[in-house]
Parts: structure tokens; sequence; C-alpha cells
């Protein structure tokens, strides 16, 4: 018995002693370290969505989502389908992946129900021809004091999400999403 422990300790210690291999390291593409689960701030927000605009960088795709007043409170996460808020109808997007957008803020004034953000085409919100990882922008709705937003990509891609205060009393939700990993 004490030699078949020998023995175990023995082959144990060089395999201990056997240098693992070290993992591939490859250098982050344009040096981001961003994620693709899910992102949620919980809401305290007082403003309305004024405007929704689109932008390419050298490494990413950028959507912008305007605010009258404070934005502090979001949801963006990759899904199956993007759905309408209250109907649950889906909302078709171009694309490999889904990225549900909602800030929690609302698209109306919850005054009198009257529409801050109404844009001409709610399944085109912003042209994104020719972006690398846009492939559509659309308005699925806003309910109960949200409103949310089907963007389309090309591929599950890393992606990050904060917001900026201004211009003036206004706030901006910002969504980065990588050309690839």
């Amino acid at each position: 018995m004490t030699s078949i422990r020998a023995a175990l300790a023995v082959l144990l210690g060089a395999a201990l002693l056997v240098p693992a291999a070290a993992p591939a390291s490859a250098a982050p593409y344009c040096g981001i370290r961003w994620g693709s689960l899910p992102e949620q701030v919980l809401p305290s927000t007082t403003g309305t969505v004024s405007d929704v605009r689109a932008g390419r960088h050298a490494c990413f795709d950028r959507l912008v989502v305007d605010v009258d007043g404070e934005v502090d409170g979001y949801w963006v996460a990759y899904v199956d389908q993007v759905r309408r808020p209250g109907s649950g109808e889906v909302v078709p997007l171009r694309g490999g992946a889904a990225l549900q957008v909602v800030p929690y803020v609302p698209a109306y004034d919850a005054r009198d129900g009257s529409a801050t953000y109404l844009p001409a085409d709610a399944g085109e919100v912003v042209d994104v021809t020719g972006y690398r990882t846009f492939r559509q922008v659309a308005l699925a709705g806003s309910f109960e004091g949200t409103t949310d937003l089907g963007l389309g990509v090309r591929a599950r891609l890393p992606f990050r999400v904060f917001t900026l205060d201004g211009p003036g009393d206004g706030s901006r939700l910002v969504v980065d999403v990588a050309h690839r990993w």
C-alpha cells in the first residue's frame, strides 16, 4: 500500500512540476473589453425621448437616444425577438442578432399623452445603410413610461451602454456595438 502511495506522490508531484500551457491571449479589438450580457440601471427618470440617431466610429457603431430631461435608467440586452410593449407583437429586424434598447423614459408627454418623439417610419427610425454593425433601428413602442427600440445588428457582438448629460437640461442614452470581437 505504501508503494502505491509513494508512486502516486511521485506521479502527482511530477504532474505539478510540468508547466501548464499558457492561455493564448490576443489583444482585444481596438482595446474593447465590453461583453454581450444584458446591462441595466434601475429607473429614476423625469425626461421624455426627443430623438434617436446613430453614428459610425472606427471600432463601433453608436446609437444615441436624446432625452429632454434626465435618463438614468435603462435595460439593454440581446433577445431572440424584440416585441412591442403592451401587445407582445414581434418587431421584425434585419441582421443576425437583435438588441433590445429600453430607456426608462416615455416618448410621450405624461400630462396630455402627446408624442414627444414620432419618427416618420417606426420600422426605419434611423438610416443605417452602410454601417459595419447596425442593420436596422426600429421603434417598438412607448408604453407605461418606457420606450422600446429594436436594434438589428450583424451578429451578437460586444456592446456598452452609458448616459451623458447635456446638451442643456437634456441627457443621452448611448449604446455602442463593436464591429467585431
